[in-house]
């Protein structure tokens, strides 16, 4: 049986904006294993990218717990959160921050100069079918190259998880199918526990399971006994 990586007890967020509270997560409870592909699933406000935030140590809960393999998350220094960020989470956004002025073998470079036996840059653009533009700069990249640039640079440190929040949120279909492919190559040849966040319910055939996420609470979960070929998605 696969190991848990994340537990999720109890979580819950609330913001407060002015007189107004604005309650992101009620409840959650959740378990995520060693290896899975996982997509959190909902619709704008479902409380998915909190999720992940706190997931990656970048948010905290107004209360709950979160445990990542042993480790309570919840209760941690910043010291230790730091840590855990820059040694064990991989992050994948919607808006590629790459820096302008680098090429993108200097953009993996970055991530590989602050962490322990981290794989080349090199051996990272490879991974996501880049090794060829490894010395050209972001503007000299299409969307689609410039997302497989910020996913080599996220698991350049061999990371024990990638998230992914909305990771083909501005691509069209067929660079999307690009850049989801490199995601699962990640996934099934180096064994990273993936969790992809997005409003696409197309992507979770591609999952080993699916968590739909509804008014700050989890709506369902289901497994993915048959998965879909990314290249067979529908848009």
């Amino acid at each position: 049986m696969p190991e848990t990586v994340f537990r999720i007890q109890s979580l819950a967020k609330t913001y407060t904006m002015g007189e107004v509270k604005v309650c992101a997560l009620r409840g959650v409870d959740l378990e995520l294993m060693a290896g899975e592909f996982t997509v959190l699933l909902g619709p704008s406000g479902s409380g998915k990218s909190t999720l992940l935030n706190i997931l990656g140590g970048l948010d905290t809960p107004t209360s709950g717990t979160v445990f990542f393999d042993g480790l309570e998350l919840t209760s941690a220094s910043e010291r230790v959160l730091t840590r855990f960020r820059r040694e064990s989470v991989g992050f994948v956004f919607q808006f590629y921050n790459l820096i302008p002025s680098l090429t993108a073998l200097e953009n993996v470079s970055l991530v590989t100069e602050i962490c322990r036996s981290p794989m080349s840059p090199t051996e990272a653009l490879a991974l996501v079918g880049l090794e060829d533009r490894a010395d050209h700069f972001p503007s000299q990249l299409s969307g689609g190259q410039q997302q497989r640039v910020a996913i080599a640079r996220a698991i350049a440190k061999k990371p024990q998880v990638l998230l992914c929040d909305e990771p083909t949120g501005a691509l069209d279909a067929s660079t999307g199918v690009t850049v989801l492919q490199a995601i699962e190559r990640i996934n099934r040849d180096l064994g990273t526990t993936t969790i992809v966040i997005t409003h696409n319910a197309a992507i979770g055939g591609m999952a080993d399971r699916v968590v739909t996420m509804r008014d700050g609470q989890i709506a369902s979960q289901v497994q993915v006994s048959e998965k879909t070929p990314v290249e067979q998605i529908e848009w």
